[in-house]
């Protein structure tokens, strides 16, 4: 398993009329889970522990690193304080975006082209 999970977002984008029943019910479960109403991100949210993860992390420009360490402080300190940030400071769904995850699957694609490489035999003539 790796730190992106199972996914199937790209069956449900295949079809237009499974994207148009999905679509806001995922819209609703995300404005439920609450991330957003603490100016959370969804790549926010990932564990950080994962080894895939500290390498995307490592190769965020120095802006997008320091927006995501704001974004978690002033998270923990509205949790803190037990409620949420002003409705004007919430993220909206269209700033909602994964920063992350390009990242992420950088670093998968170059394991499993590692994974290739290290196990490679040679077969002599």
């Amino acid at each position: 398993m790796n730190a992106l999970g199972p996914s199937l977002a790209p069956y449900v984008r295949s079809s237009r009329t499974l994207k148009k029943w999905v679509t806001p019910l995922a819209q609703w479960y995300a404005n439920l889970m609450g991330y957003r109403k603490m100016g959370l991100k969804y790549d926010d949210l990932q564990q950080e522990e994962l080894p895939e993860v500290q390498r995307a992390l490592g190769r965020l420009t120095q802006r997008e690193y320091y927006d995501r360490a704001y974004r978690m402080k002033l998270s923990a300190h509205q949790s803190v304080l037990h409620k949420p940030l002003p409705k004007e400071q919430w993220t909206s769904a269209k700033e909602d975006v994964r920063y992350l995850k390009p990242h992420i699957v950088n670093v998968l694609e170059e394991e499993t082209e590692r994974a290739a490489w290290d196990t490679m035999t040679v077969q002599r003539k």
